[in-house]
């Protein structure tokens, strides 16, 4: 029967590493140690490598980094993904098909949904899926002239 995975945050961890220290210093073996503390020997060295040393302060603090870096990075890739679909698209969009062709090359180059397309090429959402049917361009016609 395998246990089930769970997670700590960065004070647990910390205050878990506090306590391995603590009863391996007091003469129990590292078997006992883990057994104690419901861990793995591969998590307690993990844990050692990364936060050892640190307060609990400290490791809530590089976990706060972490996410960010990592929103970071992805606000980043989402830009440079903006800016490659512009340098694609270079041409002018006059005519409402023109529009229409245009959201619809970027969206099957580049994978992305209609509204991010639009976005890009600052098109309103809705002009894409809008077409004149031929009974009202005929209409139209007529009025006209």
């Amino acid at each position: 029967m395998s246990k089930q995975r769970r997670r700590h945050s960065a004070e647990q961890v910390v205050k878990k590493l506090r306590d391995a220290d603590a009863m391996l210093a007091a003469g129990k073996s590292v078997g006992e140690v883990l057994q104690a503390l419901e861990i793995s020997e591969a998590t307690l060295s993990r844990w050692r490598s990364q936060y050892g040393g640190m307060k609990s302060e400290e490791a809530k603090r590089l976990k706060q980094l972490e996410e960010e870096n990592s929103r970071l990075k992805k606000l980043v890739a989402e830009q440079a993904l903006d800016i490659q679909m512009l340098k694609e698209h270079q041409g002018k969009l006059t005519t409402p098909q023109l529009r229409r062709d245009a959201v619809t090359a970027l969206q099957v180059n580049f994978s992305v949904s209609e509204r991010r397309a639009c976005r890009v090429l600052d098109q309103p959402r809705g002009m894409p899926q809008f077409s004149v049917p031929g009974v009202m361009k005929d209409w139209v016609r007529k009025r006209v002239t």
